[in-house]
């Protein structure tokens, strides 16, 4: 009898709107393989009705981070060698000297780099990084489990995580297959990529050929193109609210329209509450022609600072907030994590607003879903947060290269511009709304709500094969 039991490594919360909170796991079972959920968030899966078992020690080797850096470093040199674009510089993080601490990692970090950007010293990297990992008490306890569990594969949810190194390895030197999800659209040109498994499953064809470029020691029989579960709420109908329902719970004028402004965190967009002001300013002169208009304000999930208050109180005639439902468990972006109802929440916003505004988000491919539109701010404001930060350079990014062309969204290139672009978005603008469609099918896989069978397809090729 085929062992059926898979793993799913979620080294952070990351993965859980994708893997734990979707129909992946029932898809799983319905396909009758035995789901067990390796965790290391602290999220109780056993709640959800879920088999789990807790990792209890995911704790890296010391000098991890310092090469994992080092390898962010080489990879965008070479990128920059190979392709003569200097784009990939503005994927690079400031380094710390906050502390002596920081400041010795930052100068070896720069040390390793300087001396390791050639194929051969990011191969040296990576074995280091591999060989350290080994050392840890983490290795060997994933050893472990590994033996007595017995999976016939670990699928593992999110290729960022130095704590998804050593499970991943405890995998592979028991001959246990390894596969790992690329978990956004803009992942692969950021040298995002810390683990290295067997199978690597991505969004889309373009996604597929933009691992093999950035990573050619990886081939093309390990790479299997299907979609993302991010998207498969949205086609679930079951789950809209009836509009009186979604306005009564949300406290809003069952008399207006909507529109949503959706927020960036503070590194993307450190002006986003002044763009936030600007649209409010534009609804304020449209409702006083004559419109019953309002803005459903969703911020960043990550993004819990003070930023927005004075504008939320300043214009709270129309601007009505609907904050995500994420918990904050620790400091960092990585330890903030959804809730199951956020999924449902950000559906209904959606479905119950008439286009979105945002800078350059995805929130483009969850509003087609619905067969709206969406808007990008498109211009910088008089006084800056940053002086040196533009709007030139989020729309310079590799991903937004994609966009099959300038009509796909709304452009909104000025303040003055507002007015006109909401009068243009909220009258079903069919041709935006055509291009838009045309751009999700370049990210992601369509039939976009069969992702999970895709992913679930090819885990049983994989094992197929065992």
């Amino acid at each position: 009898m085929q062992n059926n039991k898979i793993f799913i490594l979620l080294p952070d919360g990351i993965g859980l709107r994708n893997f734990a909170y979707s129909d992946f796991q029932a898809i799983g079972l319905q396909e009758d393989f035995n789901v067990v959920f390796w965790n290391n968030t602290p999220f109780d899966l056993i709640e959800l009705g879920f088999k789990e078992i807790k990792i209890q020690n995911s704790k890296s080797h010391p000098l991890t981070e310092t090469y994992k850096n080092a390898r962010k470093q080489i990879e965008l040199n070479l990128n920059i060698r190979i392709t003569k674009d200097r784009v990939y510089d503005t994927y690079r993080f400031p380094f710390s000297y906050a502390t002596p601490t920081k400041a010795i990692k930052s100068g070896v970090t720069k040390l390793l780099s300087f001396t390791h950007s050639s194929k051969y010293g990011l191969k040296r990297i990576r074995k280091k990084i591999n060989q350290e990992e080994r050392k840890t008490l983490y290795y060997h306890q994933s050893l472990e489990t590994l033996q007595k569990e017995k999976p016939a594969m670990v699928f593992c949810t999110n290729q960022r995580p130095m704590t998804a190194i050593a499970p991943l390895l405890a995998a592979q030197d028991l001959e246990i297959p390894t596969a790992t999800f690329i978990f956004s659209w803009d992942n692969l040109p950021k040298a995002t990529m810390v683990v290295e498994t067997d199978y690597y499953f991505v969004w889309s064809d373009l996604m597929k050929k933009e691992l093999l470029f950035y990573y050619p020691y990886i081939q093309e029989s390990q790479v299997f193109v299907t979609g993302t579960p991010q998207f498969e709420s949205h086609f679930d109908k079951r789950k809209l609210l009836p509009r009186e329902v979604f306005f009564e719970q949300n406290n809003l004028d069952a008399n207006k329209k909507y529109i949503c402004y959706s927020g960036d965190d503070v590194t993307t967009c450190p002006d986003d509450p002044k763009y936030l002001e600007d649209v409010a300013i534009a609804i304020r002169e449209l409702n006083q022609k004559g419109n019953a208009l309002g803005i459903i304000f969703r911020r960043c999930p990550v993004d819990f600072s003070g930023r927005y208050e004075k504008v939320l109180l300043d214009y709270q005639d129309v601007i009505n907030p609907i904050d995500p439902l994420w918990e904050k468990i620790g400091e960092n972006w990585n330890t903030i994590l959804p809730k199951q109802a956020d999924i449902d929440l950000q559906m209904n916003t959606i479905a119950h607003t008439e286009l979105v505004i945002n800078l350059g988000s995805s929130m483009v491919f969850d509003y087609v879903a619905h067969d709206k539109a969406c808007a990008f701010i498109n211009y910088d404001v008089s006084n800056k947060k940053i002086s040196d930060w533009s709007v030139k350079k989020i729309y310079n990014y590799v991903h937004f290269r994609s966009m099959p062309n300038a009509e796909t969204v709304l452009w909104i290139n000025s303040s003055d511009t507002i007015i006109a672009t909401i009068e243009q978005g909220t009258a079903m603008n069919s041709s935006v709304i055509k291009e838009a469609k045309q751009w999700f099918e370049i990210i992601n896989k369509h039939p976009s709500q069969e992702a999970s069978k895709r992913i679930w397809k090819g885990i049983k090729t994989i094992i197929s094969k065992q």
